[in-house]
């Protein structure tokens, strides 16, 4: 099941995992790739404005020189160090080459922001394509520099101050500047993007103001710990040559299947957006930061294909087993290729390696999830009946093989988890009590619980990949007396309907936050609107006083307890029937890559894993050759791992 967040949501998760991923070196150890796509700079490239600073732009107000005195302005920065810079990738690494991965539904659009930008496949290529101001460490979570060399937080941290690296540039050439950042702003700001949740993030500020060519500053109107968080690691920025003075509306009609020129190393070029069918980044060799230190051994693949096998898991399998696809991502819906297809040559002869990775990343949460404005559903005993109809330790232990585990919480494995949530186990006799408490009290002819003269018949439209786990919880319900009558739809008309509320229950997924922000998806003064992560209509003035705080709040062990709490009150509302999560992250890659000891990012989550690999891998000439000879001799490649190789690279780390 594809997760799905409003993207600033999953934009900092996005930004976490790639802070280091999104920079790139010179290709030192390699011969230069000229015929490379990578390489024709004349495909995007429109103006060409010469590296560093304007000599017009003084010192003082961010031009040449300003290192020097940065200091004794009050700015901060951060230098990496030599012993840290095997977390910001692998020296080893070269340049050049493609990865093929698939996806099962194509996007329904690929611009970065607003109406239904806000899947994880939308947001893991734009967090390729576009910066934000800052980064964050790979290890630490410290801010580091990205399209801001520089930044300064007023005494009472309200006021943000950013200089921008004079050598930034767009993929067109044109430098970034200021005024893109503010731009950048307003857009967020226009209701017309049909993205709420935005505005309720992006208004805590005024509009920021550009203070020289290269220094922007945001004044925040209230103290919130994560302002510098969600302004200068989440704001995508744009062009204000393209964007600006154009409203929402005209954005969403003008950027659908295009995307704005962004200032990252990729490139999404029209012409490789083949819809319905596939789309490729390019990797930029003219990019801006492709020399900075944190940049020099990441980003490394030249052509990153994404092909789509639209709602078919055996085709989408088969095609990994047989080469055409690189990486494949082992989730809910194909565990038992992972557990009993062993037979196959690809596998025995070692050109195919599977890997169980374990990170330190948020799980994020899955399942049934109520629509509680209409009935029957507004009342908390049928969420609670369905609850406990929901038999997850059977699904788990017949469908899933046990490599998965149920859950009762918003922020499972994480320390925001509140271990007092109501432990739901399957309890069917509780069950009938509720919905009999509720008014459901005689059944009809074909045994349906009626009230009211009403059958008890819902309607859940689903993604056809999802269908063999719901199967067994619509059986459960009919044994229950409710006819939960199952429509499969296309996942982004599904979205369409989720986003508009057009659905009584829905089968969903969410990706984890490290920094949690309960607000977008919890706060009252979502609850009737359209397009933002409250699909359940929640409304709780507690909550709302502790989202409150929690924005206040700058003491790490108060933001946790204030998390647990919001937790807790959550799950006793009952408005998911949650499901289960993995036991580490699945995948399996054809032996033709290097990586680094670690795999994969130490805050990586399963749904991110094809972007942590575009970012961190790199295509190994020799491998490449000893697969190809292994697979024309049909014989064993060399020194290849047949068994499941386990990676505890972050836990081992985090102990220590």
């Amino acid at each position: 099941m594809q997760k799905y967040l409003t993207p600033f949501i999953i934009l900092l998760s996005v930004v976490v995992i790639l802070s280091s991923c999104s920079r790139k070196k010179s290709d030192s150890g390699s011969a230069s790739k000229t015929n490379s796509i990578s390489s024709k700079t004349e495909l995007w490239k429109k103006v060409n404005t010469p590296p560093g600073a304007d000599p017009a732009v003084s010192a003082t107000d961010g031009g040449k020189g300003f290192e020097v005195i940065a200091d004794s302005l009050g700015f901060e920065t951060y230098v990496i160090k030599e012993d840290e810079m095997k977390y910001f990738g692998d020296s080893r690494a070269k340049t050049g080459g493609e990865i093929r991965t698939l996806e099962s539904q194509f996007p329904s659009t690929f611009r970065p922001i607003g109406q239904q930008s806000g899947t994880v496949i939308n947001q893991s290529v734009s967090a390729l394509v576009f910066e934000t101001l800052l980064a964050t460490h790979p290890i630490t979570r410290q801010y580091i520099p990205a399209l801001a060399s520089h930044w300064k937080i007023s005494e009472d941290k309200l006021t943000f101050t950013f200089r921008i690296d004079p050598n930034a540039r767009f993929s067109d050439g044109n430098p970034v500047v200021a005024e893109d950042v503010v731009a950048t702003w307003k857009l967020m700001m226009d209701e017309t993007i049909l993205e709420p949740s935005s505005q309720l993030v992006y208004g805590k500020f005024e509009q920021p103001v550009a203070l020289s060519k290269y220094i922007v500053q945001v004044k925040s109107k209230s103290l919130n710990f994560r302002n510098l968080l969600y302004f200068g690691q989440a704001l995508q920025v744009m062009s204000h040559k393209e964007i600006g003075g154009i409203t929402g509306k005209e954005f969403l009609e003008k950027f659908n299947y295009k995307m704005p020129v962004g200032s990252g190393e990729y490139i999404l070029l029209e012409n490789d957006i083949k819809k319905g069918i596939s789309y490729t980044l390019t990797r930029r060799d003219d990019y801006w930061a492709k020399d900075y230190s944190a940049s020099k051994y990441t980003g490394n693949i030249d052509r990153l294909i994404t092909e789509v096998v639209k709602d078919n898991v055996e085709l989408e399998y088969e095609k990994f087993k047989k080469g055409e696809v690189d990486l494949f991502r082992y989730n809910q819906a194909n565990t038992e290729k992972w557990v009993k297809d062993l037979q196959y040559d690809a596998l025995k002869n070692g050109w195919i390696t599977r890997y169980r990775v374990f990170t330190d990343g948020p799980m994020g949460t899955a399942g049934y999830t109520f629509n509680m404005r209409k009935p029957p559903f507004d009342d908390i005993r049928v969420r609670q009946a369905f609850t406990f109809l929901h038999n997850r330790k059977s699904i788990v232990e017949k469908l899933l093989y046990n490599e998965y585990a149920p859950y009762n919480s918003l922020y499972p494995n994480t320390v925001y988890e509140n271990p007092a949530n109501p432990q739901i186990d399957y309890n069917p006799e509780k069950a009938a009590q509720l919905l009999a408490e509720a008014g459901w009290t005689t059944r009809n002819s074909q045994g349906i619980l009626m009230k009211d003269g009403k059958p008890f018949v819902l309607e859940m439209a689903l993604h056809k990949i999802a269908e063999r786990f719901v199967t067994p919880y619509q059986q459960e319900l009919e044994k229950a007396g409710i006819k939960l009558e199952i429509k499969f739809q296309d996942w982004n008309t599904i979205i369409k309907n989720i986003d508009e509320r057009n659905f009584q229950l829905f089968f969903f997924g969410y990706g984890g936050l490290l920094t949690p922000n309960p607000e977008t998806s919890l706060k009252s003064s979502l609850a009737d609107k359209n397009n933002n992560n409250n699909i359940q209509g929640f409304k709780n003035k507690r909550v709302d006083e502790l989202c409150d705080e929690y924005d206040r709040t700058f003491d790490v062990k108060r933001q946790v307890e204030i998390i647990q709490e919001i937790d807790k009150i959550a799950a006793e509302t009952y408005m998911n029937a949650f499901s289960w999560n993995p036991r580490g992250i699945r995948f399996a890659a054809w032996n033709k890559f290097g990586m680094p000891e670690y795999a994969l990012g130490r805050y990586t989550q399963l749904s991110y894993l094809y972007p942590v690999a575009q970012g961190l891998w790199w295509v190994d000439e020799e491998k490449v050759a000893a697969l190809e000879n292994a697979k024309q001799s049909k014989s064993q490649l060399p020194n290849a791992k047949t068994e499941i190789v386990e990676v505890k690279y972050w836990k081992e780390f985090s102990g220590k």
